[in-house]
């Protein structure tokens, strides 16, 4: 399965930088990922206000481990988690 990657960067409650990618099935629209972005942040505990959909930007397309093929599967969608997110990923 081929997915779609947007490189997402928003504003947590503290003031601090949330970074993390949405990967959605290929050819999902940018406005999909950004509700995907807005749902994730609120299962966190974030405000979804703190993501500006000109922070959700697509930045390539790549070949989805099976992780994130069974995240894709449940929910639609799977969040890589970096800088600033509950369970980075380094």
């Amino acid at each position: 399965m081929e997915v779609d990657v947007y490189d997402t960067y928003a504003k947590s409650q503290q003031g601090h930088t949330i970074h993390f990618d949405v990967l959605v099935p290929r050819g999902t629209g940018a406005d999909q990922a950004f509700a995907y972005a807005q749902k994730w942040l609120t299962e966190i505990g974030e405000d979804a206000q703190g993501l500006d959909q000109s922070r959700c930007n697509f930045c390539h397309a790549e070949q989805a481990r099976p992780h994130v093929q069974a995240d894709i599967q449940k929910q639609g969608y799977h969040i890589l988690q970096m800088e600033g997110c509950p369970k980075p990923v380094f």
